[in-house]
């Protein structure tokens, strides 16, 4: 049964994986999120219980993970940065920390093998442990399990200015996980950035109870790959 239903979402969602940057696809985003309304509504809901539900074990997580960055780095634990979420809103992301004490590079996306990164920090990254903190920001209202992913703030003004309806992603609240970060993964120059909102945009077309069960599925599936982690 999970298999054909892996199968059925595949051929639906995965030919063609992304939308193209035009006013007619623009438009349709438009309908469908408005038409989708009642659908964010219990997708906030589920949010909630399984945050509720999930938390203790999240919380024991976080809370051996902070042991070994205060015994291995020291403080401070948690790395706290402003993103653009939902509407244009600012709010500030959580994640456990994976970097020496620096000044931050404001603006820049994070590189591939950083030199910043502790090996702690990498292992963190690794597994996504560093961001289980976010589940307060999913609980908060900031954020939802599934979404498009919250970009920086000086980034986002760039991206906006430099890429059509890049805004659009904006109408829906930022993810934990998303289409365009299991079928794309991080993207480190503006031309990575355009095709990955290419994916994002395919997200707000299509986005629904169905989409959504096969990014969670995907998500799990591309955990460990390189791709997906900086």
């Amino acid at each position: 049964m999970l298999t054909k239903f892996s199968a059925d979402v595949k051929d639906e969602y995965t030919a063609p994986e992304r939308v193209c940057l035009t006013k007619a696809n623009a438009e349709k985003i438009l309908w469908a999120i408005a038409s989708r309304q009642w659908y964010r509504s219990v997708k906030r809901a589920v949010d909630i219980v399984f945050v509720l539900l999930a938390g203790p074990a999240v919380l024991i997580v976080i809370a051996i993970a902070a042991v070994a960055i205060l015994c291995s780095m020291g403080g401070p634990v948690f790395y706290v940065q402003e993103r653009v979420g939902y509407k244009g809103r600012i709010f500030r992301i959580w994640k456990l920390r994976t970097m020496k004490p620096a000044p931050e590079k404001v603006g820049v996306a994070t590189a591939i093998n950083d030199c910043r990164i502790t090996p702690l920090g990498q292992f963190l990254r690794s597994t996504h442990i560093d961001e289980l903190p976010q589940f307060w920001n999913i609980l908060r209202g900031d954020m939802t399990l599934i979404g498009p992913r919250p970009e920086q703030v000086p980034l986002v003004e760039v991206y906006r200015n430099s890429l059509p309806y890049y805004d659009l992603r904006h109408l829906v609240r930022p993810g934990l996980s998303g289409w365009a970060q299991v079928r794309y993964g991080y993207a480190e120059t503006l031309h990575d950035t355009r095709h990955k909102l290419e994916y994002d945009l395919f997200y707000l077309l299509h986005h629904g109870p169905v989409l959504d069960l096969w990014i969670l599925a995907l998500t799990f599936s591309v955990l460990r790959d390189p791709k997906m982690v900086r």
